[in-house]
């Protein structure tokens, strides 16, 4: 009995064994036969702006389900095409990460359709320190006069206002590579802006001095802002006038005679009359008293 059991034991163990075997095999053979499909991907970091040559690119074999859309697969199709972006090894290129074609290279290459590329002096303090790098957005304030303020008693007030949001840094210095993050002090940020905006920063860093300011890459919100003044700046906490308090009159103290016992007069009741009967030998005579 108990070598039956043993026997059964082992039999059950093999078959385990032999449908394990069964399945990694049928797995192994269906990951053999996945197909897949030749893209071209950089083989090697390139930064923005570079035109692609032979040794930077390379072909390799793509699951053929995750092919990236507007990838490519002929390595001639690549020849002399310009990055508009920063890449990373082993990243496929495609359409929307080169400049069109016809680009010769360099920053002018990466400026996007309808924008224009700008530059403005800045120094430590400005240039928010080095921490505004390619790739980065800032927002640009302009320190000036406020001329509506202008009265015939008084001159300008100065005024701090927001004039252009969401600036993308194109280039610091000579330099546009986007994958340095190391904060760099630099004289000159250039900046991505459409021609309107170009018209107003050109105007800002005539009238006054520009800022920088750093913004968050996903925050899309605008901001509307009524500019800071000095009469804001130092008197935003009171600019209601404070009601004057009620007047405290001053406490008299009333001091009041002691009043007299009244005196009670007692009404006057007249007495009653008493009247006596007397009989005398001439007859009865009544007397009253």
């Amino acid at each position: 009995m108990k070598n039956t059991r043993a026997f059964v034991m082992i039999g059950v163990s093999i078959l385990a064994a032999l449908s394990a075997v069964v399945l990694a095999s049928r797995w192994i053979s269906q990951q053999a036969t996945l197909s897949t499909n030749k893209v071209v991907v950089v083989a090697t970091d390139v930064n923005l702006g570079t035109r692609l040559t032979p040794d930077m690119i390379r072909l390799t074999d793509w699951p053929a389900g995750s092919v990236p859309s507007g990838s490519f697969t002929d390595l001639k199709a690549l020849d002399t095409r310009v990055t508009r972006v920063s890449l990373q090894r082993g990243e496929p290129l495609i359409e929307t990460k080169l400049a069109p074609v016809g680009a010769t290279g360099g920053l002018s290459a990466v400026v996007a359709d309808g924008k224009r590329a700008m530059t403005v002096r800045v120094n430590d303090v400005i240039g928010v320190a080095g921490f505004a790098l390619p790739g980065n957005f800032v927002d640009i304030l302009v320190s000036t006069q406020d001329e509506r303020s202008k009265t015939a008693t008084n001159k300008d007030q100065n005024i701090s206002k927001l004039v252009l949001e969401r600036i993308l840094v194109l280039a610091v210095a000579q330099e546009s590579s986007q994958n340095d993050t190391k904060p760099k002090v630099v004289t000159a940020v250039t900046l991505e802006v459409t021609p309107e905006q170009a018209e107003k920063l050109d105007l800002a860093r005539s009238v006054g001095q520009l800022s920088l300011v750093l913004r968050n890459q996903v925050d899309l919100k605008p901001t509307v802002t009524e500019g800071a003044t000095k009469q804001t700046l130092l008197y935003a906490t009171n600019t209601a006038t404070p009601e004057a308090a009620p007047a405290v009159k001053p406490a008299v103290l009333k001091i009041s005679k002691p009043r007299k016992p009244a005196i009670r007069v007692a009404e006057y009741q007249p007495a009653l009359e008493q009247c006596q009967q007397v009989i005398t030998g001439s007859g009865r005579m009544t007397q009253c008293y």
